[in-house]
Order: structure tokens, then C-alpha cells, then sequence
């Protein structure tokens, strides 16, 4: 028998399967690369949240 699960759990659950849909097929490197892309648009979009400016990023692959 299986428990309710909470909510922030199945949301959770469902964005680990489409990241790993997503980067299933990546080498080591391609991972890397692509988990550095979306960290610097996340600081450029901290750094656009402090001072208001738009800052021109590449989206992710």
C-alpha cells in the first residue's frame, strides 16, 4: 500500500524526470557545460533582479 504523497514531492519527482529526460544522452562534459549555462543565467537574473537592468543571456540548450 502506497502513502498520500505531499505535493512539493510529486512536483519535485516530476522536474527530477524531465531533467533527466532532457540530459539523459549528455557525456560528462555536456553536463557540466549545461549545468554552467544555467548557473550564469541565474546570476545574470539575480544581478537584473538587484538593479533593475536587463542583462542579454544565451538560453540554455
Amino acid at each position: 500500500m502506497k502513502l498520500e504523497e505531499y505535493e512539493c514531492v510529486k512536483t519535485k519527482r516530476r522536474a527530477q524526470a524531465r531533467i533527466h529526460e532532457q540530459t539523459k544522452d549528455f557525456t560528462p562534459e555536456q553536463l557540466v557545460a549545461h549545468y554552467q549555462r544555467i548557473a550564469e543565467q541565474a546570476r545574470a537574473r539575480q544581478a537584473e533582479l538587484r538593479t533593475g537592468a536587463r542583462i542579454a543571456v544565451k538560453p540554455a540548450a
